[in-house]
């Protein structure tokens, strides 16, 4: 059973990172299967070869799947065994992936193992570094962001994108999607509900306007999906912490 593992232990300001290695590994072949253990960080382990379970489902390479801290799970490889990498994690940022969906539950099935073990790989080499806190720290956020969403955009979310300055009916009928699968898709997609993703895409291109244009408060609200301008700045401010007109004296230059 070939292997290597690192272990760390961060230190306060490490944690203040929002997201922390506190170990990583990799090892093949006739691996023991783990009973019903109960973990206090997270984990996400990454199957490269050979066949197994993990919580009743199957697992086939390539395949990823989250072990939540406080949480009981079982997993193992088949009698023929199994090549894995793995890391321990921990922190706020841990609870905020959760939440956004890049965490799931279930086993994941991956288009491209090379990617995937490519990212172990950095991971792998950041515990290396003189830092390896910080750097293990970077690494794992890329890991989790690359893997737990699909690499290619859905085109209900190019749909919306294009569309977002109109309704969303407008989008659900061209896309002849129901506003129940509507939101569905999107959800699964970025963890927000539509209106919710379709308002962030709103703010975005109203800080451009704002930043590269000279068109009054009153034009990009519209030009945005707005068409109460006052409701445009609410929801700016709400969302930024500064009303239009500030962010515009803070980003535009000259």
């Amino acid at each position: 059973m070939p292997g290597w593992s690192r272990y760390l232990t961060p230190a306060a300001a490490h944690w203040g990172l929002g997201l922390v290695c506190l170990g990583a590994g990799g090892q093949s072949g006739h691996i023991g299967t783990v009973r019903e253990r109960v973990l206090s960080s997270h984990a996400v382990v990454l199957v490269t070869a050979g066949r197994g379970r993990c919580n009743g489902r199957a697992v086939g390479p390539p395949a990823l799947f989250h072990l939540l801290a406080g949480v009981p799970h079982t997993y193992g490889p088949d009698r023929h065994g199994w090549s894995e990498q793995w890391a321990l994690y921990d922190g706020p940022a841990a609870g905020a992936y959760a939440e956004l969906g890049y965490l799931p539950a279930e086993v994941t099935p991956l288009a491209d193992a090379a990617s995937a073990a490519l990212l172990f790989t950095r991971l792998r080499r950041a515990l290396d570094r003189p830092d390896p806190e910080t750097a293990s720290a970077a690494a794992l956020h890329e890991l989790i962001t690359a893997l737990g969403r699909p690499r290619v955009t859905h085109p209900v979310l190019v749909a919306l994108a294009r569309n977002s300055a109109l309704p969303l009916a407008v989008t659900a009928r061209e896309l002849s999607l129901s506003a129940e699968r509507l939101r569905s898709v999107v959800r699964h997609q970025t963890g927000h509900g539509p209106k919710e993703y379709v308002q962030r895409l709103r703010i975005n291109r109203a800080k451009e306007l704002l930043a590269e244009t000279d068109l009054t408060v009153v034009a990009i609200s519209r030009r945005t999906g707005f068409n109460d301008p006052g409701y445009f700045t609410r929801q700016f401010t709400r969302r930024t912490g500064v009303t239009p007109s500030a962010f515009r004296t803070q980003q535009q230059r000259g």
